[in-house]
């Protein structure tokens, strides 16, 4: 009887073991959830990878129509010098493009004959 009052008052190991895995065990699965989460922000969110790849397509294709007109410029500065300082192009454009001709000249128009046996 004096080692009563000593005597613990505590659960058995058994229990104890029980609680103590049903801890582990909530544990685990909230840092499972919180990984998951985390790797689906990852991926999907607003500076996600997925977000990071379209942003990179995108900006492919703004360089690539940046480089055609940049071409385009080149070539409107190119026809603009002509149009300013070549006259045997000036030329060229006026008979082509608005049949014009020189005092004296005739201008022929060819049209081309239809192969259709209709």
């Amino acid at each position: 009887m004096q080692y009563d009052r000593l005597k613990r008052h505590s659960p058995p190991r058994t229990v104890r073991r029980q609680s103590t895995d049903t801890q582990r065990q909530f544990i685990r699965g909230v840092l499972l959830l919180i990984g998951v989460t985390l790797l689906i922000v990852f991926i999907f969110g607003d500076h996600g990878i997925f977000q990071l790849y379209k942003l990179k397509r995108e900006r492919a294709e703004v360089q690539a129509h940046i480089t055609l007109l940049r071409k385009e410029r080149e070539q409107l500065k190119s026809e603009k010098a002509r149009l300013e300082n070549d006259l045997d192009y000036i030329e060229k454009l006026a008979r082509e493009r608005f049949r014009m001709a020189k005092p004296g000249e005739k201008v022929f128009k060819v049209i081309p004959k239809n192969t259709d046996s209709d």
